[in-house]
């Protein structure tokens, strides 16, 4: 026997919206927050700027095409700005951590993506948009930590012996 019970949506469009936020200002914080924590200042100030010039390169792009949003509510919704600068920060945390928090980043960046898009606050293309100007900006912007590494390496002939060093860095 099958009933049909008339039930409200599982999350609606204001519970997208606040989960996008939530997740893109939480993305920043670590993107940003981590290096900061770590003693790593380059890789904080790095991470502040590819967010800083997603955002402002997004900014940029609503202003010269003003794309109504799917809900009605103004004309900015080319590209999407939640997007760009989470991927931004997503970009940074791959560049900086490496896959094992970067890949899981990228994860958190896509969902912002996909909640703007079911908020009705963007066109699939917005996101689409915002995640190329992000992910643009947190490569281009941040740069792999410094790591010297230096080996010891012995050596021995019949005329002698001992020890080399070799550095990368």
């Amino acid at each position: 026997m099958l009933v049909l019970v008339p039930a409200p949506a599982l999350a609606s469009n204001g519970d997208w919206a606040t989960a996008s936020d939530v997740a893109a200002i939480g993305l920043s914080a670590v993107a940003v927050g981590l290096p900061a924590v770590r003693g790593d200042g380059s890789g904080a100030l790095q991470a502040g700027a590819s967010i800083g010039a997603a955002g402002l390169v997004a900014t940029g792009l609503k202003e010269a095409f003003p794309e109504l949003r799917p809900d009605g509510s103004d004309r900015r919704s080319f590209p999407s700005g939640h997007t760009a600068v989470s991927f931004a920060a997503a970009a940074t945390l791959y560049e900086r951590e490496g896959p094992r928090v970067g890949i899981p980043a990228f994860a958190v960046a896509g969902f912002v993506g996909v909640a703007r898009v079911e908020a009705d606050k963007h066109h699939w293309y917005d996101s689409l948009a915002g995640a190329a100007i992000g992910t643009a900006s947190g490569l281009l912007i941040t740069r792999k930590p410094h790591v010297m590494e230096a080996a010891w390496v012995p050596w021995g002939d019949p005329h002698g012996g001992g020890v080399s060093m070799a550095m990368a860095f």
